[in-house]
């Protein structure tokens, strides 16, 4: 059965002053057993890029990002059946978690794509 692939987006902070550990964990150790999990087919990781925030007269400025990092996993496999297996590697001890990850403020979301607009018909 052919799936659309979905996304997995992880938006991450290392614990305050551990950018490096966290970074080498994320990359060596975490992305290859994130990849291992059945439905997950590609990764790659971001960092925030500095940005002026745009002024919009009449217009709130928006918040501050509140992560630096951020993971984006695809998938080919539906998103409860992979998070069930994120789970079960974790209690598992199969996955690892590392103390330089902020776990009080990931962020985790699963999307998928939207069905394309249809043209119009000329009926």
């Amino acid at each position: 059965m052919h799936h659309d692939k979905g996304l997995l987006l992880v938006f991450t902070n290392p614990t305050d002053g551990h950018d490096e550990d966290f970074n080498a964990w994320y990359d060596s150790t975490h992305v290859p057993e994130v990849l291992a999990v059945p439905g997950v087919v590609a990764a790659r990781r971001y960092e925030l890029a500095p940005v002026d925030t745009p002024e919009v007269e009449g217009a709130p400025a928006p918040p501050p990002p509140a992560h630096r990092y951020l993971a984006a996993y695809e998938l080919d496999r539906d998103g409860n059946e992979v998070m069930a297996d994120f789970v079960g590697r974790l209690m598992s001890g199969e996955m690892s978690l590392s103390e330089t990850l902020d776990m009080t403020t990931v962020g985790l979301s699963v999307w998928r794509p939207r069905p394309a607009a249809s043209p119009p018909s000329d009926d």
